[in-house]
């Protein structure tokens, strides 16, 4: 019953780390946000959770940068650019994901499938390393 107790709390500070960072952070990362008021935290804990919430909706993987999967808890509909230099992963707010649906139709006949959802990512220099 104890380690059940645990592991929710583990769970929900793990989701709340996750959910207050607009940075797009990696299992690694949250995993140091936690290991000093958590010492007991695993990393596989960790991973094993952030499953779990793509499972359920609660958070998306948003792409993999420099070998390193990153995730989302903003579930609304948005792009995101990732900064091929400091590997920084923005938030595009005001650009939805849908495209146009003739070219949801397009790919739909091209590859004979159903376009559930899809993931619109934009790469170049955030307007630090531009400078």
């Amino acid at each position: 019953m104890n380690s059940k107790r645990n592991f929710s709390a583990k769970r929900e500070a793990i989701y709340h780390v996750l959910a207050s960072t607009k940075s797009h952070p990696t299992a690694e990362w949250i995993h140091e946000q936690l290991h000093s008021s958590m010492p007991d935290l695993s990393l596989g804990t960790v991973y094993r959770n952030l499953s779990v919430f793509k499972e359920t909706g609660l958070a998306k993987s948003v792409a993999v940068v420099n070998g390193q999967e990153r995730f989302d808890a903003d579930m609304s509909e948005h792009c995101h650019f990732i900064c091929e230099c400091c590997d920084a992963v923005i938030d595009i707010p005001n650009l939805r994901q849908i495209p146009d649906r003739n070219y949801v139709r397009q790919v739909e006949q091209e590859c004979r499938c159903s376009v559930r959802r899809h993931n619109i990512l934009f790469y170049g220099l955030c307007d630090e390393c531009s400078e």
